[in-house]
């Protein structure tokens, strides 16, 4: 099913939709443990999961590889990740056309991430340099590729473009070539979520937007990733994760009990669900979106 209908239904029910993003593995146990993962996320009703390239677009062929295999073997719908690094015309149509011929209707639209050591994006010479030439491509093509289109959104800012009006000027471009809704990087404060969804709004983006959160489990590991996203971490947060620096176990029980709080606002104010950058440890997003379904704080 189409992502843009799952939240159209959940919408008219009054209820939000919880989805969830893995990363390709890299060994066969990996691979096993992500099926087994996906099966234990069922009965809580994840609308989707997503499943991305590795930095570069180093996992194309796996990525693609294992979206067939939830379409096929799930019965959770799948969303494929479809980057512009290092990747041709020719090369995206032949990733967009063996998962249409999966059955896979939906797709995340994104420029993607140089390679590591590579200083900046350089597009391939046959390709595209921004997501929102990818989109346009795939729009380009209606009989051929029928996909419900994501995008990524940036409520802080590009990284690359701190100038907020101009992100959202952007965004338009990308929303006006296709996209049917958008997905935010992770962040820390609703603030930025819900005054990005103004920004776009007064800039005439009427397309569902999902925000992004990541529960994190140690504090390195959200130190790194908001260095590389550019998104900040509130001061009480930070001296909170601070405390629990060398207490894994405790580190890990404050970024579900935050990522639990910061969901049930961002429902409770009206977000139509949330995303959830799993890392691949479903341990933590499930004692969140069971906690969520228990107390149904959209409800309130």
């Amino acid at each position: 099913m189409r992502i843009i209908d799952l939240l159209r239904f959940a919408r008219e029910r009054g209820e939000p939709i919880f989805s969830f993003e893995f990363f390709p593995p890299k060994t066969e146990d990996g691979e096993r443990a992500l099926f087994e993962t996906v099966e234990a996320l069922r009965p809580l009703g994840p609308a989707y999961v997503s499943v991305t390239y590795g930095a570069g677009g180093s996992t194309r062929a796996k990525t693609v590889e294992l979206v067939k295999r939830l379409k096929r073997e799930s019965e959770v719908e799948a969303m494929a990740h479809v980057t512009c690094v290092g990747a041709s015309r020719d090369d995206i149509a032949s990733v967009l056309d063996e998962v249409a011929a999966a059955g896979v209707q939906n797709v995340l639209a994104l420029r993607g991430d140089p390679p590591r050591g590579q200083p900046g994006f350089v597009p391939h010479p046959d390709g595209f340099r921004y997501a929102s030439e990818l989109v346009a491509f795939i729009r380009s093509e209606p009989k051929r590729w029928r996909f419900c289109v994501g995008a990524a959104a940036y409520p802080e800012g590009h990284p690359e473009t701190r100038d907020l009006g101009q992100d959202v000027r952007n965004l338009k471009v990308k929303v006006d070539a296709g996209a049917d809704f958008l997905v935010t990087q992770l962040f820390f404060d609703n603030v930025h979520y819900f005054r990005f969804v103004d920004r776009a709004r007064a800039a005439g983006i009427g397309v569902p937007i999902l925000p992004g959160l990541m529960p994190f489990t140690n504090v390195e590991q959200v130190e790194r990733f908001t260095a590389m996203c550019g998104a900040a971490i509130p001061p009480a947060l930070r001296a909170a994760m601070e405390v629990r620096r060398n207490d894994p176990d405790a580190a890990r029980e404050l970024g579900v009990a935050y990522a639990t709080i910061q969901s049930a606002d961002l429902v409770r104010r009206g977000a139509p669900g949330v995303h959830f950058y799993t890392l691949n440890r479903s341990t933590s997003t499930r004692a969140i979106v069971a906690a969520l379904r228990a107390s149904e704080p959209w409800r309130f």
